[in-house]
């Protein structure tokens, strides 16, 4: 029988309230205390190096930084998140190389059942979020479970991103829709 945090790994459906994957959160919560409490710049590679999946060479995270387990986000190097970042990371998060993220951002592999009874039974899953080298996220966008964005791609401000970005192209607004090529 698997685990319920082997489920959530594989994007099947999952309690999160299992007490494998909340003692996970629990770590996840006690070091980003300490790395919000913390205002110079060393207490990024210390403290969210070892947190983090993989964590680039001259990436910067602001805090505050919020996420579910840390373990499954993997920043590239030279890349830049802004203050009041949320990622929920019950799937892979994976943020290139020089990636630029604004101020209040939310990327979210979490997702729920359409169905009532699953989601009344408190089950959820994740999906994947991809984000490659050289994107630009503004400030307030919201990236939705299992998206990904291209090479080089902008989402403009408070987007909401519900569908794949193609590399080099310019998106903006609730949906995200295509504003131009770059």
């Amino acid at each position: 029988m698997r685990s319920e945090k082997q489920k959530m790994l594989a994007g099947d459906l999952y309690c999160a309230a299992d007490p494998e994957l909340q003692a996970d959160m629990a770590r996840a919560a006690a070091v980003l205390a300490a790395f919000n409490a913390r205002l110079d710049a060393g207490a990024c590679a210390e403290l969210l190096g070892p947190l983090l999946g993989a964590f680039g060479e001259g990436t910067q995270i602001k805090p505050p930084f919020r996420c579910d387990y840390g373990q499954h986000i993997r920043v590239g190097a030279r890349s830049f998140i802004n203050f009041n970042a949320t990622i929920l990371d019950c799937a892979p998060v994976t943020i290139g190389d020089e990636v630029l993220i604004g101020p209040n951002v939310q990327i979210y592999a979490a997702t729920h059942p359409l169905e009532a009874a699953p989601r009344r039974a408190m089950l959820e899953s994740g999906k994947p979020v991809t984000i490659h080298d050289g994107v630009w996220i503004g400030g307030g966008a919201i990236l939705c479970p299992g998206v990904t964005i291209g090479e080089n791609a902008v989402v403009g401000a408070g987007s909401v991103v519900t569908r794949d970005v193609a590399p080099n192209m310019l998106v903006a607004g609730n949906p995200a829709r295509l504003i131009r090529n770059l």
